[in-house]
């Protein structure tokens, strides 16, 4: 049952690292997580920025945080950050002992300077 438009609380996320990522060779900064159907993509700062793709390509506009300790929403529609917002489906964040950036295999040396 969705709560508001664009997040439904009883979809899992899609798995513990950006799925487009996952599904080539790509690597990440941080994770962002579709409050309307789990897509866990990647942030802006990373080179693909498949998290705010997603929202483009089908029209979900607000994300949460994927990261461990954070609980922030984005809304790509109105710009902005809201604090409070349902607790999603478990898990919350990516696992403790994921790298960050990851996933550590496919992350370049150079890492850093290839940040949007």
């Amino acid at each position: 049952m969705t709560t508001a438009p664009g997040i439904d609380p009883s979809v899992p996320p899609s798995g513990p690292g950006c799925a487009d990522c996952e599904a080539g060779d790509g690597w990440w900064l941080h994770l962002r997580r579709c409050a309307e159907c789990g897509h866990v993509g990647c942030c802006d700062s990373s080179p693909s920025q498949h998290a705010s793709g997603h929202a483009a390509e089908t029209g979900h506009p607000i994300v949460r945080s994927f990261e461990p300790g954070e609980a922030w929403y984005w809304n790509y529609v109105t710009e902005s950050y809201v604090e409070d917002g349902p607790e999603l489906s478990p898990p919350m964040s990516h696992p403790d002992d994921q790298t960050v950036p990851g996933p550590a295999d496919r992350v370049p040396p150079d890492w850093a300077s290839r940040l949007n």
